[in-house]
């Protein structure tokens, strides 16, 4: 997710740059603007990767503590009926 918000905020910055040079006339300002916004993109795709998977790890590791939990009672209650 580091990455994803370095290449965001690297796209933001090019594009910055490339409104600036824009507004100098210079003709470099469109290769700046196309870097930047690619660079945007998959900054937030990343971001976005990186957020679905701490959600999908985070209901995979209650399943599979819910999961321990249902195949530790029966053991539980056979314990708690013996003498």
């Amino acid at each position: 997710m580091r990455r994803g918000v370095l290449l965001l905020l690297a796209g933001v910055g090019l594009n910055l740059a490339g409104w600036y040079l824009q507004l100098e006339e210079l003709d470099v300002y469109k290769w700046a603007m196309v870097l930047g916004t690619v660079l945007f993109g998959i900054g937030f795709l990343l971001i976005l990767y990186g957020l679905i998977r701490k959600v999908e790890r985070a209901a995979l590791l209650e399943e599979r503590a819910e999961a321990q939990e249902e195949a530790e009672q029966p053991v539980r209650r056979a314990e708690d009926s013996m003498p």
